[in-house]
């Protein structure tokens, strides 16, 4: 991969990432209820260290990025349609809304992938997509302990 490619790959996946941040520092400031704030504060702060991870590449292409994806993928956020964004959302469905976010940036980072004939480039995106694919992990969690709470 040539330096000009790198540089257009690092600066798409950062600026996904600001986005990223933006949107779940906004989100955060739109609820009382203290869960699903701090859930979409955590969620800001992991994407702002998305950010640094990313910037860190960008500047040593020669550290190894290397990110697993979850063992288990239940495709919750998949069967799931986009819920609209409003102040009074339960926090359920505040959890639903990150995870169709967290799902499109998976779809987007794999098909990145899909379309790259560099190998290198490829790796990039397959690490980026299993990076956001461990946010959604987490969401499609946090919506199940959320949306479903066991009663004892």
């Amino acid at each position: 991969m040539d330096n000009l490619e790198f540089e257009r790959v690092m600066a798409v996946a950062i600026a996904r990432e600001i986005e990223a941040n933006q949107f779940y520092s906004e989100v955060a400031k739109k609820f009382e209820d203290g869960a699903t704030r701090d859930v979409f504060t955590k969620l800001a702060s992991e994407e702002m260290g998305h950010m640094e991870l990313l910037e860190n590449f960008r500047n040593d292409p020669t550290m190894v990025m290397k990110i697993s994806a979850p063992p288990v993928d239940v495709k919750l956020a998949e069967s799931m349609e986009l819920p609209k964004i409003s102040t009074a959302m339960k926090p359920a469905d505040a959890i639903a809304l990150a995870m169709k976010k967290e799902q499109q940036a998976v779809e987007f980072y794999r098909e990145m992938s899909r379309n790259s004939r560099d190998s290198a480039v490829k790796a990039i995106f397959d690490n980026l997509a299993n990076m956001e694919l461990n946010h959604k992990k987490m969401l499609e969690n946090a919506f199940v302990d959320i949306g479903y709470p066991e009663a004892f």
